[in-house]
């Protein structure tokens, strides 16, 4: 009899996982041995470990020039019980191009690389900056159908242009929920393939109509400049960025099982070079005595549009709204890179924020938060 019900039992499993397979859900199995059988519940920032990666090499590496009031002060009481509360990892501040303020927590330190999640997005627009100031794409208008003729047969895919995807006007048909393995988010971060997990969705509006967060659109737009570049995209951002901008560490960009990267998040590295990026945006694309990226594309990326109720811009977050104006880079459980131009400063905050109230449409409580009062605290002639 138990002989019976075992045999039963394994026949049942093995038609379940066949039927998943089947359905296209085998990327779930994947998804288990990287988060629950690795002791998380979740997409976490030391994850890069767990999946293949392109490199995001350095050459000449620069350190950044730290403020005579470095770590001089400690952090007000308000500010540490929040980053300590929100499982930080790191908290950096820099101000007037120099570094003021560095904290780490959890064992966590300035070598400590971890994962950007939708950073990444901020950093694929400015590739797209890059290649069309290099003359590899056209235009912004560009259709995605003349890098990928598939796209024609779907409708209301053909006027989808690079900006679109980029401002997040798509129409795409993606549901952008973390939690739920059976949606796109899922398979594309677990999945082998990111051009299945994109090219097969459909289009539920017409490009250019409306805002919808979405990471599938950083993803297509990833494919396209891609292929315009004729090269991986962690190469040609070593090769534009990492380099002339003296990184002071590798990096590595997660990929799928082809070597695309995946281009709407997961891009490891560490607070110091994240901050460089934020440095690079305050100094209007300037970087080493060098023009690293177009001071033009910079200002469309900060420019917040109507769809989003001027809340997003090309890749970036924008408060314009806050008393002290900021933009900033975002991702998932609270990975930020925040530029506060009138105060000459850029704020990292990396960690594993499980609860990331975002009340503001769509903007996180606490970018505000360690704005206002990191500038209080800092913001003075330091």
């Amino acid at each position: 009899m138990l002989m019976t019900i075992l045999i039963y039992l394994v026949t049942f499993i093995i038609a379940a996982l066949v039927l998943f397979y089947i359905l296209g859900y085998g990327y779930l199995f994947n998804g288990i041995s990287k988060t629950y059988l690795k002791g998380k519940m979740s997409a976490n920032i030391d994850d890069g470990k767990f999946f293949s990666a392109n490199l995001i090499a350095t050459e000449s590496p620069v350190l950044w020039e730290e403020s005579p009031k470095y770590n001089k002060k400690e952090l007000p009481k308000n500010i540490t019980d929040d980053l300590v509360h929100s499982d930080t990892a790191s908290f950096i501040v820099v101000k007037d191009g120099k570094l003021l303020h560095e904290q780490y927590w959890k064992g966590y330190h300035a070598l400590s690389t971890t994962n950007s999640f939708s950073m990444a997005k901020a950093v694929t627009v400015m590739l797209l900056g890059k290649a069309l100031e290099e003359g590899k794409i056209g235009s912004l208008d560009d259709k995605f159908t003349g890098y990928f003729e598939e796209f024609k047969n779907k409708a209301f895919a053909e006027n989808l242009t690079l900006k679109h995807l980029a401002q997040m006007e798509s129409g795409l048909d993606w549901d952008e929920d973390y939690k739920n393995p059976f949606l796109p988010n899922a398979r594309a971060y677990y999945g082998r393939s990111l051009m299945k997990a994109t090219f097969s969705r459909k289009f539920k509006s017409r490009p250019g109509e409306r805002f919808e967060y979405q990471s599938g659109s950083t993803q297509l737009l990833g494919f396209a400049v891609r292929k315009a570049v004729g090269k991986p995209l962690a190469s040609y951002l070593s090769e534009k960025f990492w380099i002339p901008m003296g990184m002071e560490q590798n990096a590595t960009w997660s990929t799928d099982e082809s070597g695309m990267e995946k281009t709407y998040c997961c891009i490891h590295s560490n607070a110091r070079d994240f901050g460089k990026l934020g440095q690079l945006f305050l100094d209007n694309g300037k970087a080493g005595g060098q023009q690293i990226l177009n001071a033009d594309f910079i200002r469309l990326m900060k420019t917040p549009t109507k769809h989003s109720e001027e809340v997003y811009g090309m890749g970036l977050w924008i408060n314009n709204d806050n008393p002290i104006k900021h933009y900033y880079f975002l991702g998932l459980q609270g990975q930020y890179i925040i530029m506060v131009p009138e105060h000459q400063m850029v704020i990292v905050r990396t960690g594993s924020y499980s609860n990331l109230p975002k009340t503001d449409r769509g903007r996180p409580d606490q970018v505000k938060f360690l704005v206002n009062e990191t500038v209080k605290f800092f913001g003075g002639n330091q």
